[in-house]
């Protein structure tokens, strides 16, 4: 396993350097990276043989706790964090509590948010629709981008900001089945598994995902679409500014 004492030794010193918690495989890390970004994640599990960048094993917050404790938090520019979303999902809330279904989940949120506060530095919490308790200072959806899934997520900004942009018509309907209905649209159903969800092929391609094969991680991921325009927003309105200053 990495430290990250070693990937500030050797990282690109012309690139600003970003902390990628719960970074699963990367789909948020590759985009940071497209925008600009040294990025080193951090992941309770072990995705050090798909994740893109450098990795350290370890739990979240944690790292991000010890980081804070040494100084060494203060070598990170940005940092996104896309914290497990099973207890505020919409499917959670919805579906699964209204039937009885599923399992209690733990709210991570407001203990990483007292860190990033703590931290100094500026934040992200990346978080899907639903009650989970971030504020929407940014939302995204794929069709902003191009892309063949319409996953629409809210990031809560901390210590910076930027407008939000237009919410671009959707084309049509998300293929599959839902409450008995079959309907065939533009966009595939990045989630779960049957009922007309999207194979592994067909989340790559429509998310722009090529460097893992796992159900489980695809279904999990953000486009690197939208983590590139974040870190672009961020590098022009708050690194650029200071660097001209």
């Amino acid at each position: 396993m990495t430290h990250p004492t070693d990937i500030r030794r050797d990282h690109d010193q012309d690139r600003p350097l970003l902390l990628d918690l719960f970074c699963c495989a990367g789909g948020a890390a590759m985009g940071y990276h497209r925008a600009g970004f040294t990025v080193h994640g951090i992941d309770i599990a072990d995705r050090s043989g798909r994740y893109p960048f450098a990795f350290r094993q370890g739990d979240a917050l944690a790292v991000l706790a010890e980081l804070i404790s040494s100084g060494e938090i203060t070598a990170y520019s940005l940092i996104h964090t896309s914290p497990p979303c099973q207890d505020g999902c919409a499917l959670t809330v919805g579906t699964n509590r209204a039937m009885g279904w599923g399992r209690d989940h733990e709210q991570l949120i407001p203990e990483l948010r007292t860190l990033l506060d703590a931290s100094g530095v500026p934040y992200v919490i990346e978080q899907p629709n639903g009650k989970a308790p971030v504020r929407k200072d940014l939302s995204l959806c794929g069709e902003k981008f191009g892309l063949g899934v319409l996953r629409h997520r809210n990031f809560e900004l901390g210590g910076w900001t930027t407008p939000q942009p237009a919410h671009v018509k959707h084309r049509g309907y998300v293929r599959g089945w839902r409450h008995g209905v079959y309907r065939d649209g533009p966009y595939v159903a990045a989630y779960g598994d049957g009922g007309g969800k999207a194979t592994i092929p067909e989340m790559q391609q429509a998310m722009g995902i090529d460097w893992t094969d796992v159900r489980e991680e695809l279904t999990e991921a953000i486009p690197p679409a939208y983590s590139q325009w974040i870190g672009r927003a961020f590098l022009g309105s708050v690194l650029a500014p200071a660097v001209a200053a």
